[in-house]
């Protein structure tokens, strides 16, 4: 199933075909399915014969994947197929996103829809939207689902049941600048940090990868004296920056002491992150003056630089009540020109506690604010508080214990899920999250454990078939 799932295009935003596949998939099945207007779709398999007193069990997963490949890579998402290989009992994208987060809990309901399992009613429900504002999930209506149980799909850690997550808000400043001209003895470099880890902005924020957006800054930070041409790093909200690069003009007396300073800098770095992040570069090259023949006005060039090296990023808070939990962090995303004379600094904050993650929020602003750029918030969701005595969790807990010969681990998760959001919606909705061990997800080198795979389906098997 997953397999199939690959060969269809679904950024977020663009899920069309993946929504007709679906559509089609419960018509050739003759399944009930319906399609809401934000294009959410449900597909409802019946109860099984004898089972029609069971509780209904909604299934949930999204149906959008983060869209992220390497510099230089020709890979179309609108059209061209997921590349992977498997190796070493993974099944890894090298190049791109493989889209197993959540393609892969897309799969396991698909499978579930046409099995003979012995069930109560299933209701498969596929969001849209989710990586970049949850939006399927805020568009729902309060009768799309009936069930009182939901299983979320969307977790990366085989072997562990979440019962909470984090909330997010997304923080942008905009900076307004006047185009100056670069003087003809100017020589331009391309400064480039490249090669970083990336990973999930929740759920790698506290293993230590390299901000690419920030270490770009911070080296131009250290330059005595140069014109910022262009600046471009990092990409989604929910995305670590692994790549950031900037065009400078420069005297040409210090071209090459820029050069060899980078040289110097790129071995700190490296020694830096010699355990979390090992394979971040940085490079310094001269470039034909086609490439920039204007400049952003210095005053607005050492504001969005400055602000880019001092805005926070990483964990500001650690939970006091599950050992091991983020609580609260930020991650700075991203840095684009966007035309007309403006530079958009994308964040995103997340906590599990709403004031800290709205305080979060206001300490991004106020230093983006110092710096004279226009401030927003956009995209705010819930956080999913966990009940340690819920029904469907014992249920899980035992299914595992069955299934396995010991206890799963029980815990909350630094990222968002749609879980909040459904509560919102639906009060009272008991619900669980488990999914197979995902590695690298929002970057390319995505990869998916096939042996926690098969855990995975055993234990969804088991529990869907003892709800009753």
């Amino acid at each position: 199933m997953f397999k199939e799932i690959t060969k269809i295009p679904r950024e977020s935003g663009h899920e069309e075909k993946i929504i007709a596949f679906l559509q089609d998939f419960a018509a050739s099945r003759s399944l009930e399915c319906r399609t809401d207007e934000a294009g959410n779709v449900l597909i409802v398999r019946p109860a099984s014969a004898g089972c029609e007193s069971w509780p209904t069990v909604v299934l949930q997963s999204h149906s959008d994947m983060v869209c992220e490949k390497n510099s230089g890579v020709e890979h179309d998402f609108s059209k061209d197929p997921i590349r992977y290989v498997i190796e070493d009992g993974w099944m890894i994208a090298k190049d791109t996103t493989l889209g197993a987060d959540c393609g892969i809990g897309m799969a396991a309901q698909l499978a579930v829809l046409e099995s003979d399992l012995r069930t109560g009613r299933i209701e498969c429900l596929f969001t849209v939207s989710e990586e970049t504002g949850l939006d399927g999930a805020y568009a729902l209506k309060p009768d799309f689902i009936t069930g009182k149980m939901l299983v979320n799909l969307d977790s990366e850690d085989e072997g562990e049941l979440f019962v909470g997550c984090a909330g997010g808000l997304d923080t942008t400043a905009v900076f307004h600048y006047a185009e100056v001209p670069v003087p003809e003895d100017m020589e331009l470099l391309r400064i480039r940090i490249y090669d970083g880890m990336g990973g999930h902005s929740g759920d790698d924020i506290d293993k230590g990868r390299a901000n690419a957006v920030q270490l770009l800054a911070r080296f131009l930070y250290s330059l005595p004296s140069y014109q910022l041409c262009s600046i471009d790093g990092g990409n989604k909200r929910n995305a670590i920056a692994r790549e950031a690069e900037a065009v400078v003009a420069v005297p040409q007396e210090t071209a090459s002491g820029i050069i060899e300073a980078t040289a110097a800098y790129a071995e700190e770095i490296r020694s830096e992150y010699a355990s979390g992040d090992p394979g971040i570069k940085a490079e310094c090259i001269r470039v034909d003056r086609a490439s920039a023949v204007s400049a952003v006005e210095p005053s607005v060039a050492e504001a969005i630089v400055t602000s880019l090296f001092a805005a926070p990023h990483g964990v500001l808070a650690m939970s006091m009540d599950i050992k091991g939990l983020v609580e609260t962090s930020t991650n700075l995303a991203s840095v684009k020109m966007t035309g007309n004379g403006t530079v958009r600094i994308g964040t995103s904050q997340r906590s599990s506690v709403t004031s800290e993650r709205r305080a979060a929020g206001l300490k991004v602003e106020a230093v983006f604010r110092l710096a004279g750029a226009e401030v927003t918030h956009e995209s705010e969701y819930p956080g999913w508080k966990p009940d340690m005595d819920s029904s469907l969790l014992r249920i899980c807990r035992d299914s595992y214990i069955r299934l396995f010969g010991k206890e799963p681990v029980v815990r909350a998760i630094h990222a968002g899920l749609e879980c909040g959001l459904f509560l919102d919606k639906y009060p009272g909705l008991d619900m669980i999250s488990f999914g197979p061990t995902l590695r690298g997800v929002h970057a390319p080198g995505e990869r998916l454990d096939l042996a926690s795979l098969d855990r995975f389906t055993a234990l969804l098997e088991d529990v869907i078939t003892h709800i009753h």
